[in-house]
């Protein structure tokens, strides 16, 4: 037993905190938990020490004790509650286990041999409102037995009960509903007024500042508090909620940085919420909630194959009150807009000894301290992507940056970078499935509009089968999504990682297969600029790179996969 640094939650309520950090926090428990219970008591030199085999007998024996104690009245759904319990404990019962019995988060301890409504009814009662709590037996004992007659009762995707496990908070419908109408009333009718931008800005500097359009729009939505959607901690809204509000986002290219939703910035938020400092909160996070300006993630570099994160290059090394990086990093996305004004980088620790996924940091770097440079641009299939900053090539040549803009501790940038990427990768997943539905909308308004051989095209039945299989891919891939960011609302990132190595290989491709639907009925206008389908297509590409390719995800998903069988195979032995 030590005492150590942490938070205290003595109310039971816990007032203040979000829905999804609640979420998490008794994930966290439940997992600590699960851990500690899957010890070995013989390995640990702890046989014979308590009471020996059969403790849900015991347990169950002991409630049914306690509720007779507490009960002034008979209520037949305890009584059968309890006689079902005793009737069907676990195989496992007769091995003697190591477990935890008081878990509860405020971790108070109540007396073993009188109930709460007992107490009232001595007139010892522990609280003034102890007698509301039997009127709550009833309908917990009810619900219980119910669950306990189920033949199956598993937590996941079961044919009928789809709505349950991807339902909405109410808060999530209403924000969803709001940045609909927003969208309609907005952010389309601008998507013209934004291509004549860029149109007539190319060939200058100024086409990598954002248009006074954005800024406007941004404004207006902040106004209207559709603003930080995709951060719990600051919207109130989970990880489910925040997905459906993606897709509707990903409708139109600009839209995520109207709500201040855009990567990478997402991201970058994100790690300083996690795991920055006060000082580091204050001096980034908060203008970056704020909207005041802009960020890049440094991490892939061109002299390694970044598939394999740990080949990474570029160093860092401590010197007195400093930290110096050096080293080459690309695909910065965000690094060309002149509002950008930090990047966090990944670089790997000079002289250490410490495991590969020990040996790397972040830190934050200031694009304007001596020695960054910004080499050049790098098109995706010939798309600069002016609107997002570009995706540079950025060399640090003995960067020096102060100590404190260290993130977390020196080696934690793995760490870091899992935390990071769960619910980013689902905000891609779900702006992409945003982009299929309108594709999707673009194939059947073209197949509607034109006639070959005769008849329209979508009377052509390979025409009308791309349109069924198109929505049957988008419904599946959606459906995925959603599972993975039910999982993370309910039990983290790490307990969502299949999920989501799962939605990284069927997203994109679903999409992409939409995308190119879409661009064979729109034939050579498909592949212009008369239609968003060719610049669509370029960025979705490029996420079975970007975050991780597709055949690093296939190993992780068949790992798991393996894994799993495993226990089964184990707990049926």
């Amino acid at each position: 037993m030590q005492h150590v640094p942490g938070r205290i939650f003595r109310d039971l309520s816990l007032p203040g905190v979000s829905p999804a950090e609640r979420s998490a926090l008794y994930l966290a428990l439940i997992q600590t938990l699960a851990q500690l219970h899957s010890f070995n008591v013989n390995s640990l030199g702890l046989q014979g020490y308590g009471r020996g085999p059969r403790y849900c007998k015991r347990q169950v024996s002991t409630w049914k004790r306690q509720y007779q104690a507490a009960a002034h009245t008979d209520i037949p759904a305890m009584n059968e509650l309890a006689e079902w319990l005793a009737n069907n404990l676990p195989a496992g019962d007769n091995e003697e286990q190591l477990l935890h019995g008081d878990f509860r988060i405020d971790n108070v301890i109540f007396h073993p041999r009188e109930g709460v409504y007992g107490r009232y009814l001595l007139g010892n009662a522990a609280a003034e409102n102890s007698y509301e709590f039997a009127s709550l037996v009833q309908p917990l004992a009810e619900t219980g037995l119910r669950l306990a007659k189920k033949t199956s009762f598993t937590i996941g995707m079961q044919p009928g009960n789809m709505g349950e496990l991807f339902q909405q908070s109410e808060k999530g419908k209403v924000v969803l509903q709001k940045v609909k109408d927003f969208m309609q009333k907005h952010v389309f009718p601008a998507e013209k007024e934004m291509a004549e931008y860029y149109a007539r800005n190319k060939n200058s500097p100024d086409v990598w500042r954002k248009p006074p359009t954005i800024e406007r729009l941004k404004e207006r939505a902040r106004e209207e508090g559709l603003w930080n959607l995709f951060l719990p901690a600051v919207s109130g809204l989970g990880q489910l909620d925040y997905a459906l509000i993606a897709e509707e986002t990903g409708k139109c290219y600009f839209a995520p940085e109207v709500f201040n939703c855009h990567a990478p910035d997402t991201g970058n938020m994100e790690v300083l919420h996690l795991y920055g400092t006060e000082e580091q909160k204050k001096q980034w996070l908060e203008p970056l909630l704020e909207g005041k300006v802009s960020s890049c993630f440094c991490m892939t570099e061109p002299d390694v194959a970044s598939s394999d994160a740990t080949n990474m290059e570029c160093s860092l090394q401590r010197d007195g009150d400093s930290y110096v990086v050096h080293g080459k990093k690309w695909w910065s996305s965000g690094a060309g807009n002149p509002n950008c004004k930090f990047a966090i980088v990944m670089a790997k620790d000079k002289n250490t000894s410490a495991s590969r996924y020990k040996q790397h940091s972040m830190i934050i770097v200031p694009m304007d301290t001596p020695g960054v440079k910004l080499i050049r641009p790098l098109s995706v299939f010939g798309y600069f992507d002016y609107f997002h900053g570009g995706h540079f090539e950025v060399h640090f040549n003995n960067v020096r940056v102060p100590a404190s803009h260290l993130i977390l501790g020196e080696g934690r940038g793995f760490e870091i970078a899992q935390g990071r990427l769960g619910p980013g990768r689902i905000h891609h997943c779900m702006r992409s499935i945003g982009a299929a539905e309108t594709a999707l909308r673009i194939l059947c308004e073209r197949s509607s509009q034109r006639t070959t051989f005769g008849k329209k095209l979508y009377r052509h039945e390979v025409v009308a089968h791309w349109i069924a299989e198109c929505r049957i891919a988008i419904e599946q891939a959606r459906l995925l999504t959603l599972k993975a960011a039910s999982r993370i609302d309910t039990m983290g990132n790490k307990g969502a990682r299949k999920e989501v190595a799962m939605i990284k290989v069927v997203a994109p491709r679903a999409v992409l297969k939409v995308i190119d639907c879409a661009m064979q009925v729109c034939g050579g206008a498909g592949f212009s600029d008369d239609f968003p389908l060719a610049q669509m297509f370029a960025y979705i590409r490029t996420l079975r790179v970007a975050d991780g390719p597709d055949e690093v995800h296939l190993s992780a998903i068949a790992k798991l996969e393996l894994l799993e069988q495993a226990k089964k195979l184990n707990a049926h032995l």
